[in-house]
């Protein structure tokens, strides 16, 4: 592996880079950090989730840091283009630590918040800013913010953009800018006018193409799990939530992603959503609930989120509903197996959803076989199982004390303790290995929201997880014995 330092990054950035666990260049940064620290123009071709952020962010904040220009309120000197507010957010949060360690600034702008804060950063000098198309050149028409003095632009995924419509914007902003600029663009593809944009505002650009666009990731394991029908199809999306590692269900409509996450909160499995219909502050918390290893382990959301989405440890993506076209499918499944990590995709199909569904995995170039299941299905449970380090052999069921309230506790194998109408009720029970297991306060809503905790030593550190309600556990209890090595 090659080092950051290997590769003329200077020691300050390096540091910051370490602190943040990033000690070895991922192949893109290999690729193209001596072409963009150098200042040339850059192509740079890959999927999402192969480390283009780190590739423009460390070069951006070098060569701006080694110009040494004077900070001036409203006049940026580096300036990165994202499609969407959560691809801005986190791309200044990458930025922002490589920043500090020079003595830059970075601001966030983007529309769906209030336009004051924006401009109070702005005036007080802002040497990057992370924009959203649309909000930046509504703040350039105020004379809010001017690109005159722009070094270094930075594209990143061109070809979302070009998707939402963005590229007249994007052109009239990239006119802003001087045309004796660095300018990198980063593009899974170059279609939708992409190639344009290209042609007209990079000067002899070193192209890099890590891989084809429809390529497969090796550590990405597809599935597609076909069902007789709805009924069928509710209970296994239930299965594939209730593991313990962090996982994102997609639905193609706003109203069912926010039912969803409701419900499966309301069964004990912690969910948050994100869609179109939530303001920022509210998207801003529910990604922090999902990336909090104390938080939310299930993230329900629309297409919102196929892009500029990045946790952590997202170890499985499950398309509830199909989505409409290969790119969706393959920007969807790309929020798992990111950075080198292993991932799998899991597409539930309906049998009148199966033909449209073999077209689209074949644009996709994904080639994989559908299976019939049901939620108890070996197949189901071995994926399910993967992600879930609490399968163990179960403990003889105890009786469940309650405290309060006129519920009913019932214990499941496993140590699953179940709530039934109570209001208010606080129910404990021992089970999996003589773990404690606490059923939370309700605060009076109908039927218990049990969110149940199970703690377990391992190595002599404590983990806290979210724990699946007792039904989804018992069809899996006794599936192997303690110590056994997941199925797959």
């Amino acid at each position: 592996m090659t080092s950051f330092a290997d590769l003329g990054v200077p020691a300050p950035i390096v540091d910051a880079l370490a602190a943040d666990g990033k000690a070895s260049a991922f192949p893109i940064q290999e690729k193209t950090l001596p072409d963009t620290l150098a200042g040339r123009d850059v192509l740079g071709r890959g999927k999402t989730g192969s480390g283009k952020t780190v590739a423009f962010s460390v070069p951006l904040v070098v060569r701006l840091a080694e110009a040494g220009v004077k900070r001036r309120p409203g006049r940026p000197t580096g300036l990165v283009l994202a499609p969407t507010r959560e691809l801005a957010t986190q791309i200044a949060t990458q930025i922002e630590p490589l920043a500090a360690a020079v003595g830059l600034r970075v601001t966030t702008v983007f529309g769906g918040v209030k336009q004051a804060r924006q401009e109070r950063a702005l005036g007080a000098g802002a040497d990057i800013v992370v924009a959203c198309p649309g909000r930046l050149e509504d703040l350039m028409k105020q004379r809010i913010v001017s690109l005159d003095d722009v070094q270094i632009t930075v594209l990143d995924e061109a070809d979302h953009m070009a998707d939402l419509g963005f590229l007249p914007v994007v052109t009239r902003i990239l006119s802003a800018t001087p045309a004796g600029g660095m300018r990198m663009l980063f593009s899974a593809t170059l279609d939708n006018g992409v190639d344009r944009l290209v042609k007209r505002f990079l000067n002899k650009p070193v192209t890099h193409a890590l891989e084809d666009a429809t390529s497969p990731v090796t550590q990405m394991t597809h599935h597609v799990f076909r069902v007789g029908g709805t009924a069928e199809k509710t209970e296994l999306v239930r299965e594939l939530a209730s593991g313990t590692g962090r996982r994102i269900l997609f639905m193609r409509t706003k109203h069912q992603a926010k039912k969803l996450a409701k419900k499966l909160t309301a069964e004990g499995i912690p969910a948050v959503d994100l869609h179109g219909n939530l303001s920022q502050n509210q998207r801003d918390r529910n990604l922090a609930s999902f990336a909090d290893p104390d938080g939310a382990k299930v993230l329900v959301a629309t297409d919102v989120a196929a892009r500029g989405v990045h946790v952590d440890g997202v170890e499985l993506v499950v398309h509830v509903d199909p989505p409409a076209e290969h790119k969706a499918y393959l920007h969807r499944s790309g929020r798992t197996a990111r950075a080198g990590s292993s991932g799998d995709v899991v597409t539930i199909c309906l049998p009148e959803q199966w033909g449209d569904l073999r077209k689209m995995l074949q644009k996709a170039n994904i080639k994989v076989p559908g299976q019939q299941v049901t939620a108890s299905s070996p197949e189901v449970r071995d994926l399910v199982g993967e992600h879930a380090p609490l399968r163990q052999a179960p403990a003889a069921p105890a009786p469940a004390q309650q405290r309060s309230g006129q519920g009913r506790g019932g214990q499941g194998r496993g140590g699953q303790s179940r709530s039934g109408q109570a209001r208010g009720s606080r129910g404990t029970g021992r089970g999996r290995g003589g773990a404690r297991q606490e059923n939370a306060r309700t605060g009076g809503s109908q039927g218990t929201r049990s969110t149940q905790r199970t703690e377990r030593s391992t190595g002599g550190s404590t983990q806290r997880e979210h724990a699946p309600n007792a039904g989804q556990r018992r069809r899996r209890s006794a599936r192997r014995p303690a110590g056994a090595p997941s199925a797959r």
